[in-house]
């Protein structure tokens, strides 16, 4: 639990100390850079080493992440001679708004005590489905904002998060997860925007730009390959040429920042050939730094500095894995001080240079000064105890996101079935809030550690939105098993309630947690992408029984369901939030119009956990392989009330490799008011090098009312059809090219044919998005 620190003894008021009030880096005139550099000048070795640490005043720090024991000045009064972050103060014991606050404010006041120029710590907190706190709300997980391919309503979320944050007095949030999905069966898919590059790229520099907006500052995470390990294993090494690490990991980083304004991007636990990723100096500077332009802080995932001794084995011990690091351009040490602590003596020995330590002391220290922290205001806002973090503004926004995250996979006229007399709902899954909300939502993320104790939110499970949609007279329960294992009796119990009633509603899925304490979440990787538990006997078994079934599957993975042909509709979503069982209910009972889409693949079969970016050998060839990976629902798919026709693309037939073409495409509603996801993508019939078969470079979310027909421009710069060449430079090679449309990658509905023209053109840059406008509706 946190230290206890309301009987510290008597501390100064909050703010800083007058010592050298009348330095320069005082001056508010003069621009943050310049600012920390003269600060840092003024700095001893220990202070400057100060400034890069951190603290975390928990005694429970391994129930969140892998946990390094001791450590040079692990003793230590961590708050002496300064601090560079106080480590989640709200988001590691369930502890209310007023005491949350309390805390921050004299800790504040303990680090300005503790160092003789009054420098206050950057407080950072998790942030990925909302602020980690206790009864701030849960909003939908990334992969459930992905299923929207909505840009400003994810901005809106994160522009929410934010002000919350902002509020309370926090400065930093470790969000969002840039992370390119490469196999289903890795436990933080849940955390992704999924396994397109581009919707990845898209929404994140969206979130990103919404939480900047309000002064926070966002944090990518992982830097970089993190969701590629071998073997779908958390933490695994990552082997990956370096050209698709260049076209697939890379784009969403350099969109988050340069579309999105990130001013922190977090290490990767990975290493990625060989060289982690906390001492990779080709990544941290010369990539990052040296050809992106970054001037942010670069920081360390937890404890990633000393796995570089304790796990990688590239540093001799605690202090050589500091050198390393920061060497390598590793800014902040997060989330307790356990290396840096020694580059003082390491500097005063020659092994470390101290102009390493000014870079990333002056960087860090930049942070302070933007977020106001040497100025009249205390670092603590006068009224932060009064923020609402379950607002009904929050929660109007978490409830749209769950609705139009909601996939409909399947609908034989079962949805109207729901209209009969007797609904069995049956499903572990079906009465379980933590198969609503994500690993790193409060309710799972900490309070799992705390049995008993109050959600401090609503969530309202699945079975209750169902009675409260539907009427509960009409509605019967039996669980049919739990989810992480098999009851032949439960099943049993569900198999004859289904029976004796018109039609079954059977909600299965995940629980979030960490490590092994659920079935999706950090640590919980899936041996295959069947459904956890004795789901699958228990589903099928109610399947066998004849009755109109319809499934509802409710996680933070695609789960393979070839199986289950039998059932009349099928209903996905992904950790839709606190708000997301009254939106699924809705879908199910036609009050809420379908309209998410898929940003992952549904397999067919449980071996197959390929995404949807597959060159021609990596697609299904019978003669070659008997593993067959084609997809039940294809990357994109998602059903509508509407009857959606692509009649027409238009594009020039010449594109010149420096130039530019603009694709039009019509397309046509007979049937209700929906909205369509229009995707374009990209082939190449021939390439110098091996393309996928079909790729995502454009999409567009439209209204489009009955009866009307709608024309959609994409501007596509001949620039984002670049591809890493054999010999490492970006650049755009002349040849045959398919423009495709349709609603999801599996369907090419109308297709264009241009011919790229010119000699190779070499980037420097890439280009990042494909723009597109839309004409007036006609009829």
């Amino acid at each position: 639990m946190l230290h206890d620190i309301s009987s510290t003894a008597a501390l100064p008021e909050t703010g800083l100390t007058d010592t050298g009030n009348q330095r320069g880096w005082r001056d508010r005139s003069l621009p943050a850079e310049e600012r920390a550099r003269l600060l840092t000048a003024e700095l001893t070795l220990e202070e400057k080493a100060a400034q890069l640490g951190s603290v975390w005043l928990t005694d429970s720090a391994d129930d969140f992440a892998p946990k390094l024991e001791g450590g040079p000045g692990a003793d230590a009064d961590p708050f002496e001679g300064g601090l560079g972050q106080l480590t989640r103060v709200f988001g590691t014991e369930p502890v209310t708004v007023a005491e949350g606050v309390r805390r921050l404010r004299e800790l504040q006041e303990r680090v300005v005590a503790g160092n003789r120029l009054g420098i206050p710590a950057i407080a950072h907190e998790e942030c990925l489905t909302g602020l980690a706190a206790y009864g701030a709300t849960a909003f939908p997980t990334p992969l459930a904002w992905a299923a929207t391919f909505d840009e400003e309503l994810v901005r809106q979320m994160a522009e929410a998060i934010g002000s919350d944050m902002r509020a309370l007095g926090i400065h930093q949030g470790l969000a969002p997860v840039v992370d390119v999905v490469k196999d289903y069966r890795w436990g933080r898919v849940e955390e992704t925007l999924g396994e397109d590059p581009y919707v990845v790229s898209q929404l994140g520099a969206a979130y990103v730009a919404g939480l900047e907006s309000t002064g926070i500052i966002s944090t990518l995470k992982h830097f970089a390959g993190y969701a590629a390990s071998r073997g779908a294993r958390n933490h695994g090494p990552v082997s990956m040429g370096a050209r698709e690490f260049a076209d697939t990991v890379l784009p969403p980083f350099e969109a988050a920042l340069r579309q999105g304004g990130a001013r922190s991007v977090m290490t990767s636990y990975t290493d990625i050939d060989g060289v982690p990723s906390s001492s990779n100096r080709h990544l941290l500077t010369t990539l990052l730094r040296d050809r992106w332009g970054f001037e942010g802080t670069v920081v360390a995932d937890y404890w990633a500095v000393p796995f570089l001794s304790a796990m990688h084995h590239v540093a001799v011990d605690t202090a050589d894995a500091g050198r390393l690091a920061l060497r390598a351009g590793v800014d902040v040490e997060l989330p307790q001080t356990a290396a840096y602590g020694e580059l003082p003596r390491l500097i005063r020995e020659g092994v470390v240079d101290e102009r390493d330590l000014d870079r990333s002391v002056q960087r860090h220290l930049r942070h302070k000064f933007e977020a106001g922290l040497f100025d009249d205001a205390p670092p603590v806002p006068v009224d932060a105890e009064n923020v609402d973090l379950d607002s009904s503004h929050n929660r109007k926004i978490s409830a749209r996101i769950a609705e139009e995250s909601v996939v409909l996979l399947r609908d034989e006229d079962a949805l109207e079935l729901l209209s009969s007399e007797t609904i069995a709902v049956l499903g572990p899954a079906a009465d379980q809030f933590r198969s609503l909300v994500g690993c790193y939502a409060f309710p799972n993320h900490v309070l799992s550690k705390h049995p008993g104790h109050d959600l401090g939110i609503k969530i309202p499970t699945m079975l209750t939105a169902i009675r409260e949609e539907f009427g509960a007279d009409r509605v019967r329960f039996e669980a049919g098993g739990e989810i992480t294992s098999a009851d032949s009796d439960a099943v049993s119990a569900a198999v004859a309630l289904a029976r004796d009633s018109d039609v079954a509603v059977v909600v299965v899925g995940d629980i979030a947690g960490l490590f092994g304490d659920g079935t999706s979440g950090e640590g919980c990787d899936a041996t295959d992408l069947r459904l956890p538990g004795g789901q699958d006997t228990l589903v099928t078994a109610v399947l066998d029984t004849g009755v109109p079934t319809i499934l509802v599957v409710l996680s933070g993975r695609p789960y393979a369901l070839g199986a289950y042909g039998k059932a009349r509709a099928i209903v996905q979503a992904f950790f839709p939030g606190a708000d997301g069982a009254a939106a699924v209910a809705g879908v199910l009972s036609g009050r809420v119009p379908a309209t998410g889409r898929l940003p992952v693949q549904i397999p067919r079969h449980p071996y197959a956990s390929t995404t949807y970016l597959q060159p021609a050998l990596g697609l299904w060839n019978p003669g070659i392989t008997a593993l067959d990976n084609t997809p039940l629902y294809p990357f994109g798919f998602g059903l509508t009330r509407g009857a959606i026709t692509y009649e027409t693309i238009t594009a020039a037939a010449t594109l010149s490799t420096d130039g530019s073409l603009d694709a039009a495409v019509t397309i046509r509603n007979d049937g209700d008011d929906t909205v369509e996801v229009v995707q374009l993508y990209a082939a190449f019939p021939s390439a110098p090098v091996v393309r996928p078969a079909v790729q995502l470079i454009g999409y567009a979310r439209i209204p489009i009312g009955s009866g009307e027909s709608r024309t959609v421009s994409f501007h596509v710069d001949a620039a984002r059809l670049a591809v890493t060449g054999e010999y490492g430079a970006l650049g755009v090679d002349p040849g045959p090219l398919h423009l495709i449309a349709g609603p999801s990658a599996a369907e090419a509905a109308v297709a264009a044919e241009v011919t790229i023209v010119g000699e190779r053109r070499l980037l420097t840059e890439r280009a990042l998005r494909t723009p597109w406008s839309i004409g007036a509706p006609s009829s």
